[in-house]
């Protein structure tokens, strides 16, 4: 009997043996370091340290935009996941010369977009490509690889920063320090999160690392944490992600687990540091049960407006998960994704995030609204949205996209255009309309003309930037509407001054800062009384040298100054000879005189127009009144340059009174324009104001003088519209040495009210 039980131990010990040995790990499988390299003290065997960036790094966010997914053949995912993704974006695979028939062949069977794969020739060692592929960046506005050391012996691995940099033909930077891209993560705006392996890899000397980071990857602050997993990878991803640049998305373990106080110490850091935009992050927290139960939700991977979770064995948590991640990322894609391979199934300490890394996208348009506004903010009518807007492509910002859309207290959301500030990339863009303690969401959106749009946050209004103004009670304010005009091409806009003070407002002025745009409005200073408004219409008469030019509106007013920004758009298509503004005129006692212009609008082409004649009336009984005054023809006018029409009354116009109406025809070798003349029925006779004022020498290359018996004042004005010069007294000596060559209107004002217009003209 005691014979028979020792055989039957016997026995028991090598079936316990022969289970042992099965069950020693697959190094490969379980992202350990194998037995050998245990032992293999080499590290970045072929790295190369190099200088960091003489420009300014940018590390690349995961939910940034990405043009492609890079991953390795042989696989660590499902090949039915590969076919998702290749509809998604562009997949980057590393594989072998000698097995590349084969992973084509495989993902071809699987329904795989081929036309959205790019093989890349590479040796690896393992599919954990997120370790040890590239971290891209942006130095200043290109794209560069910092290369780390890899904290694994496996030199093919190690290599494939400088392959892809090849395969790029992008610079790479060569950081000394030993990391690994499972420990790092980064929001795309200087902040990032690792656990304090990077520490322990790198001789804890932990000024050197952050000096690393922040030189090579532009990343300061670091959060550098404990690692509450506890495990032997102590990857930051394996617990922790970022969902956006305030968001953050941290593992819980049931109070009963020994590692439970540790995530909830991590959690609570984060809770109470603050993000990029000035807030502390609102941190979201995805169960799993612990133990041996399959759930590695923070393993992701963030895809464009898509994020693939990996599922565990249990369904109420995978449920509980994807739900998490809805809440937190609105309108985005959330698709759970399972991995039953014996080989490369998911593991709590590698899954899905370990074994993908995107890829960011070279041409992306970055929004970078750094002062963003929460909390209670002070009082203020009208709040300042700052953002800078980089194309990284090179291409043009579409001007008239630069946007802020915003909801006050939940109602529709309002638009207000952004402008340029004058620093570099730097826009503007103004909310109001709100009142005291109103609840105001927003957010910021972009486009450039290589068809890139961004918003920010990227959620949109689905989770906005938040803010409440102070309580306020209002005294009135001067309301000016809309706080920007767009012109095209021969337009006129309009905005409206609206008084809700309790007093008198007094608009002393009206001016604009360049010669592009000309006010209609005239009749200054103007008083408005309380509950009144004024319109000041605005016409754009010089069209722009480049597609796009900002003017700003002075209004100056008895309670402070205001200001209109005017957005002008020289159109690219061919316009032919236009009128700008208003295509008629009117002449009457308090204004004899007026001009027109006519201008090239060959804006595409850039072809010169020749004006051939310039007639009056459309038929003869129409001829004869007017006296009009303009270049020798014929004159070629080049892209953009005005011809000016002086049009003055003929002195025997009083025997014509009931004859009121014309037309001035000017025809070209383009095309012809009409604009009408209305001539007031009391202008009967011009005589009377010419008085015997003089002006001389005329044209002028400097000095020139005025004089006259019966004059008070005289004014000098330009072509568009602006005052340059007034005086008073009978003989006035003006110098014109400095203004610039071209004609000028002097209108000389007599002592009785009558006023001469004369054209002078400075050489």
């Amino acid at each position: 009997m005691k014979k028979a039980l020792s055989i039957f131990t016997l026995l028991l010990l090598m079936a316990a043996t022969m289970q042992a040995q099965e069950k020693k790990p697959d190094w490969m499988r379980w992202h350990y370091l194998s037995e050998e390299e245990m032992h293999d003290t080499s590290r970045g065997m072929n790295f190369v340290e190099t200088d960091p960036p003489t420009g300014e790094p940018r590390f690349v966010a995961e939910f940034e935009p990405m043009q492609g997914v890079m991953i390795r053949y042989p696989l660590g995912i499902p090949t039915s996941l590969v076919a998702q993704l290749s509809n998604n974006c562009r997949v980057y695979c590393i594989v072998s010369n000698s097995q590349q028939s084969q992973a084509q062949s495989s993902f071809q069977s699987a329904g795989v977009n081929m036309s959205n794969v790019s093989f890349v020739n590479a040796s690896t060692d393992s599919y954990w490509v997120r370790d040890y592929g590239p971290w891209y960046i942006f130095e200043d506005r290109n794209p560069a690889i910092v290369d780390n050391v890899y904290n694994r012996p496996r030199p093919n691995d190690d290599n494939i920063s400088g392959v892809f940099a090849t395969y790029w033909d992008i610079p790479m930077y060569g950081m000394n320090l030993q990391h690994t891209g499972g420990n790092m993560m980064e929001d795309g705006r200087g902040h990032g999160v690792s656990d304090n392996l990077v520490l322990q890899e790198n001789s804890n000397n932990e000024t050197n690392v952050r000096n690393k980071m922040r030189d090579y990857l532009g990343i300061d602050p670091y959060h550098i944490t404990i690692d509450p997993q506890g495990d032997y990878i102590a990857h930051v991803d394996c617990w922790g992600k970022y969902l956006a640049p305030d968001k953050i998305l941290i593992a819980r373990l049931p109070q009963n687990n020994s590692h439970y106080a540790d995530y909830e110490e991590v959690a609570d850091y984060f809770a109470s540091t603050n993000c990029c935009w000035g807030y502390p992050y609102r941190v979201y927290r995805v169960d799993e049960p612990g133990g041996n139960t399959l759930a590695p939700y923070t393993n992701s991977l963030i895809l464009n407006k898509t994020v693939y979770v990996p599922l565990g064995n249990n369904n109420t948590y995978n449920n509980n998960a994807l739900a998490v991640y809805q809440e937190a990322m609105p309108g985005y894609d959330i698709v759970g994704v399972t991995n039953s391979s014996y080989s490369s199934g998911w593991q709590n300490t590698d899954a899905l995030h370990c074994r993908t890394r995107g890829v960011m996208d070279f041409n992306m348009l970055f929004v970078d609204h750094r002062n963003v506004l929460f909390g209670e903010q002070a009082w203020q009518d009208s709040i300042a949205v700052v953002s800078k807007f980089i194309a990284y492509s090179g291409a043009e910002l579409k001007q008239d996209s630069l946007l802020v859309y915003y909801s006050i207290d939940n109602g529709a959301y309002q638009v207000a255009h952004m402008t340029a500030t004058g620093n570099p990339d730097e826009y503007v863009g103004y909310i109001k309309g709100y009142q005291g303690e109103s609840s105001i969401d927003y957010y910021v959106f972009g486009a450039d003309e290589s068809g890139h749009r961004y918003t920010q946050p990227v959620f949109a209004d689905l989770d906005p930037h938040h803010f409440t103004m102070e309580a306020h009670e209002p005294a009135g304010e001067l309301i000016i509407t809309p706080d920007t005009l767009w012109f095209e091409v021969a337009n006129t806009q309009h905005f409206d001054i609206i008084n809700e003070t309790i007093g008198d407002v007094v608009i002393n002025s009206i001016e604009c800062d360049n010669g592009y745009l000309h006010i209609l409005t005239d009749d200054l200073p103007y008083t408005l009384t309380s509950g009144s408004s004024l319109q000041v219409n605005v016409m754009f008469i010089v069209p722009p040298a480049k597609d796009y030019i900002e003017s700003i509106i002075h209004i100056n007013t008895s309670i402070g100054d205001r200001i209109v920004r005017a957005m002008i758009n020289s159109s690219l298509e061919d316009l032919g000879l236009f009128i700008p503004g208003s295509p008629w005129v009117e002449l009457t006692v308090n204004e004899p005189q007026a001009e027109v212009y006519v201008t090239n609008g060959n804006y595409g082409t850039h072809t010169p127009i020749e004006i051939t004649a310039i007639t009056e009336g459309e038929n003869q009984l129409m001829h004869d009144l007017l006296e009009l005054t303009h270049h020798d023809l014929p004159y070629v006018l080049e892209t953009g340059e005005n011809f000016m029409i002086t049009i003055t009354p003929r002195t025997d116009f009083g025997n014509k009174q009931d004859q009121i109406h014309t037309s001035i025809l000017v025809m070209s070798d383009d095309n012809d324009v009409v604009f009408d003349v209305v001539i007031d029925e009391e202008l009967v006779s011009v005589t009377e104001l010419t008085a015997e004022a003089k002006l001389y020498p005329n044209p002028t290359t400097g000095q020139f003088t005025m004089e006259g018996a019966n004059v008070a004042k005289v004014e000098v004005f330009n072509l568009v519209g602006q005052k340059i010069y007034h005086s008073e007294g009978r003989v006035v000596n003006i110098d014109a040495s400095d203004w610039n060559k071209g004609i000028y209107l002097v209108n000389i004002i007599e002592q009785n009210g009558a006023v001469v217009t004369k054209k002078l003209v400075v050489k």
